[in-house]
């Protein structure tokens, strides 16, 4: 069977953090997406002859959001390594070159470069939090981004966007009265952003009603 989806290039790959790569893919005609929006990609990790037939048990494909802030002519997606899984030990060896098929965008959480944004991410949420404050940034809007992860990721393009004058705040995995207090300082600075996991987006819901913000006007992504 073919694999489904729209097959695009892998332009590069390059590490981010500790266990964590940067796919850069070139952007196909008429993807339009926006920072906060997903894909899902498919591929086959492991070699396949081109006239071998191809099973659906042998098509893997998981959805990763976006972590670039535009989509001109590549996209980025942040890949984090899980050396048991079927996936992302694949992807961390390839070099450019390679093909991956693609489906979206998808995802109702968008930035569309309107409004100073307050990104609070955990793990993996760092993609779309730095691409959102990027693009905040890009449109010249203040930007905030706060970010809990022992081991972090993109650590250049967080200091790039202090540098540039956005507040940055990044916390250990156990810091929770850390980011009840980022929070607490930044619920009015902003349209609220949040990626993660479900007990940190929980967390983080619980934390902007107790500021007095409303958890229910942030867009909140729960990766599950």
């Amino acid at each position: 069977m073919d694999i489904e989806g729209t097959p695009v290039t892998v332009e590069s790959s390059r590490d981010v953090g500790a266990e964590t790569i940067a796919l850069e893919l070139e952007t196909p005609e008429g993807f339009d997406a926006l920072p906060g929006q997903f894909v899902l990609l498919r591929a086959v990790p492991w070699d396949v002859d081109e006239s071998a037939e191809i099973d659906d048990d042998d098509v893997v494909m998981r959805h990763y959001t976006l972590s670039s802030p535009g989509v001109d002519e590549t996209f980025e997606i942040t890949v984090g390594i899980d050396p048991d899984g079927d996936l992302s030990p694949w992807l961390a060896d390839l070099e450019g070159g390679e093909t991956v098929h693609v489906e979206g965008p998808f995802g109702t959480i968008t930035y569309e470069g309107d409004r100073d944004v307050v990104a609070v991410a955990g793990g993996p949420g760092v993609g779309p939090a730095v691409a959102i404050a990027e693009a905040a940034h890009e449109a010249g809007h203040d930007a905030t981004v706060i970010y809990q992860d022992d081991a972090p990721a993109h650590e250049d393009r967080l200091e790039a966007l202090e540098d540039a004058g956005a507040d940055v705040a990044v916390l250990e995995d156990d810091d929770e009265a850390g980011l009840v207090d980022a929070i607490d300082s930044h619920v009015d600075d902003g349209q609220l952003y949040a990626f993660g996991f479900e007990t940190f987006v929980t967390t983080v819901a619980d934390a902007i009603d107790d500021a007095g913000g409303d958890a229910d006007e942030a867009l909140i992504e729960n990766f599950g």
